[in-house]
């Protein structure tokens, strides 16, 4: 039910306020939250002291807001998410430590890569994933595997849409993408060569649950031209790690 002039439900209002935190903006004023959320001054200001009142949201020294305790205990709470990140934790450890590069697990979200985890050492090169951030599903390596084994629907959706370049090497026309696609189902992995960063590689391997079903991508990002191959036997190490602690039998 609509609950505001604009049309906004309540739950509207409230996730506009919750999206302005980033992982790069993890502070704020309420002043700013108001004006990124889009919302009235009046309605944004309630809102986070309602938030705030309930745990979500918390103020630090300077009066500035930061998500809350509470918001993070209760999004943890019987998360598939964080099943799956504790079941791919130990493996992902031991891909680092034998590769030494950027080690990430990455899900399928509303359309794009939502990383869960990243493990980094002193000699990891450059590499512009964060924790609880987003890429692009055509550019990434991760969200390349995503999308190779994602729903017709999804595929057909993201290949109807505009596909915006990073670099100049990311795959941003239609018919190269599906080919790119057909190539990581038949390979079992995927490689994006500068298509985030041109000093980088992606690598990413499909990791299934008990059910068959692709779940997650594990990736490790090399210098761009870095030998993959023993990346990949890493990966698909890993892979088949998580993949047992999931209950998936060989």
């Amino acid at each position: 039910m609509a609950n505001s002039p604009t049309g906004d439900s309540v739950t509207d209002r409230l996730v506009r306020v919750l999206e302005t935190f980033t992982p790069s903006r993890t502070v704020q004023t309420a002043a700013e939250i108001g004006r990124r959320s889009g919302l009235p001054r009046s309605s944004a200001h309630r809102i986070v002291g309602e938030l705030i009142d309930a745990g979500l949201l918390e103020r630090d020294d300077d009066r500035r807001i930061r998500i809350g305790m509470r918001l993070w205990e209760l999004a943890t709470r019987s998360s598939q998410a964080l099943r799956l990140r504790q079941a791919a934790l130990p493996a992902m450890e031991r891909v680092q430590a034998r590769i030494r590069e950027h080690t990430q697990l990455a899900v399928l979200e509303q359309d794009e890569a939502l990383f869960l985890e990243r493990l980094s050492g002193p000699t990891s090169g450059s590499n512009v994933t964060r924790i609880a951030g987003r890429l692009p599903l055509h550019a990434s390596s991760s969200g390349l595997v995503l999308l190779a084994y994602g729903t017709r629907d999804l595929q057909e959706r993201m290949l109807a849409g505009r596909l915006p370049r990073l670099t100049a090497e990311t795959i941003a026309d239609p018919t190269a993408l599906r080919r790119k696609l057909a190539e990581v189902r038949t390979l079992g992995h995927a490689v994006a060569q500068g298509s985030i960063e041109l000093v980088s590689t992606g690598v990413a391997v499909p990791v299934r649950d008990e059910t068959g079903t692709v779940v997650a991508a594990l990736s490790v990002v090399l210098p761009r031209d870095a030998p993959t191959a023993a990346a990949l036997d890493e990966l698909h190490r890993g892979r088949r790690e998580i993949e047992r602690t999931l209950g998936v039998r060989s």
